[in-house]
């Protein structure tokens, strides 16, 4: 796992707060959410300042935490805020619709990512030896680096067509 990743999605939630914060509830709810998932994946990765002592393995509870958090984050995407962006770009015509659908299903992609984690992981307990833990870790980072960057264009073109 990479901990420059780590300030990359940290820097980039801050960002998408400080530009887009208080314009709209339900995306400030989401990008909340989000904040705590990167917080709760740098600690399970043991970025700094959650460093892990001789890389042991988070515990279990923390791992289940992030799945939870994970399924949460994602299902607020889909059945909230991915709605509202789709209605939104629909209204402002072909380019933002366009965009939106170009989009998707790259989102989609990291969806998918996500949901074997979950599968994977939700359920661990203290007895399961997590071989290609670290892998697996290092992969949802990735993703959910990329869904980010994704979602942001979303809501960039959301609100970029929105000043008249």
């Amino acid at each position: 796992t990479n901990p420059a990743r780590r300030t990359v999605m940290l820097t980039r939630v801050e960002k998408a707060q400080q530009k887009w914060g208080g314009s709209h509830t339900v995306i400030d709810n989401w990008l909340n959410e989000r904040q705590e998932l990167i917080v709760l994946y740098c600690k399970i990765a043991g970025f700094a300042p959650y460093d892990k002592k001789d890389h042991a393995l988070p515990e279990p509870e923390q791992i289940q935490s992030f799945c939870q958090l994970l399924m949460d984050y994602l299902s607020a995407g889909h059945f909230e805020v991915y709605d509202d962006i789709a209605k939104a770009c629909e209204k402002k015509g072909l380019e933002s619709q366009k965009l939106a659908n170009s989009i998707y299903p790259r989102i989609s992609g990291t969806t998918d990512v996500a949901l074997d984690f979950n599968d994977k992981y939700a359920e661990v307990n203290k007895e399961d030896l997590l071989e290609g833990f670290d892998n697996d870790l290092s992969v949802i980072g990735e993703s959910l680096e990329l869904r980010f960057e994704l979602e942001d264009e979303l809501i960039d073109n959301l609100f970029s067509n929105h000043t008249d």
